[in-house]
């Protein structure tokens, strides 16, 4: 692997701290440790998954000491010029295949109707639950392998998305629902009334599903629950529950990170990093996506030159220049 790398012209070091030395622009996949800091060249350009609204204490103090730029990966905006440098979005669409790959492993039937001469196998039931990136993604893979599937999501745009997968969407459709995005193509908190109506009907469609995938997330919140252990208990022995939010709390309070859980015979896996159960493809991507950030870093001579009146660059960037510069991390 390294005469790969050698052979484009990279220069392989002993370890992190000497591959980064005199960097003037550091890529990393996830955000440094406090104790990490210190080995990064002063002034430098950091690019990552930063994690922003869970920052280590002392992070932001200890890059700043350094001067260092440092930008949040998370923060790329949705708009399509930053499209090709959205990780969120390239790691989601592989986390939403791989879950379903899991889930239907884990469930350990057919995925399909098979009509044979000893009898008929009827299609596994799957019901995904978020319809962001890694939801699509998951309700076309099961829908590749046979699924019957249905979904669900607070977001009125998702309902035509589905559609377009052939799969059913299923959703309270009230006032509340239909301002339920915000500018950036986020789902918003619900009220509790909302939620209320929401469970109800998820509770009564849950019994009938053979797997069902978590995938929702709000940004800076703990995960909504939106499969309570009430509603576990309802469900078929030998059905399946892949919870991709465990990480941020999980949407079944019963999940466990990186455990599958037996509850009266229903299986429940918390899957913390999917992306990572497909590395090849998910470092290639996120190369990628990094890749499409240097123009807006570099100058046309390839010297340092950071863009702070591009928009993405503004969205991302957390500190510069000793100073913490992002309202959403400075709460």
């Amino acid at each position: 692997m390294d005469d790969a790398y050698k052979a484009e012209g990279a220069t392989i070091g002993s370890d992190a701290a000497d591959a980064a030395k005199g960097a003037d622009v550091v890529f990393k996949v996830r955000g440094p440790e406090v104790a990490e800091v210190a080995a990064l060249p002063d002034g430098a350009t950091l690019l990552a998954l930063m994690d922003p609204f869970a920052l280590e204490p002392g992070l932001l103090d200890a890059l700043n000491a350094k001067k260092i730029a440092a930008m949040s990966m998370e923060f790329t905006p949705r708009i399509s010029r930053a499209q090709s440098m959205d990780a969120l979005s390239s790691q989601s669409n592989l986390a939403g295949y791989r879950s379903m790959i899991e889930g239907a492993h884990i469930y350990g039937r057919a995925m399909p109707m098979m009509m044979t001469a000893a009898g008929t196998v009827a299609p596994a039931k799957v019901f995904v639950m978020g319809v962001g990136v890694a939801g699509l993604q998951a309700i076309a893979t099961a829908r590749r392998l046979g699924g019957v599937v249905t979904a669900t999501d607070v977001r009125p745009a998702a309902k035509e998305q589905v559609a377009s997968l052939g799969a059913k969407f299923i959703a309270v459709e009230d006032e509340e629902f239909k301002a339920a995005e915000t500018a950036g193509g986020y789902a918003k908190q619900m009220s509790p009334e909302y939620q209320a109506k929401q469970a109800e009907l998820t509770a009564s469609h849950i019994t009938k599903q053979d797997i069902v995938i978590t995938t929702a997330l709000i940004p800076g919140r703990a995960a909504p629950v939106l499969v309570t252990e009430a509603m576990v208990k309802t469900m078929k022995p030998g059905s399946v529950i892949v919870d991709m939010a465990v990480s941020q709390g999980g949407n079944c309070p019963l999940s466990k990170a990186d455990e599958i859980v037996d509850v009266g015979g229903v299986k429940i896996a918390g899957f913390s990093n999917l992306p990572a159960r497909l590395p090849a493809d998910s470092s290639s991507l996120y190369a990628k996506n990094l890749f499409a950030f240097l123009p807006l870093v570099t100058a046309e001579d390839g010297a340092l030159n950071l863009d702070t009146d591009d928009e993405i660059v503004t969205a991302m960037l957390l500190t510069r220049n000793g100073e913490t510069v992002n309202d959403r991390v400075k709460s």
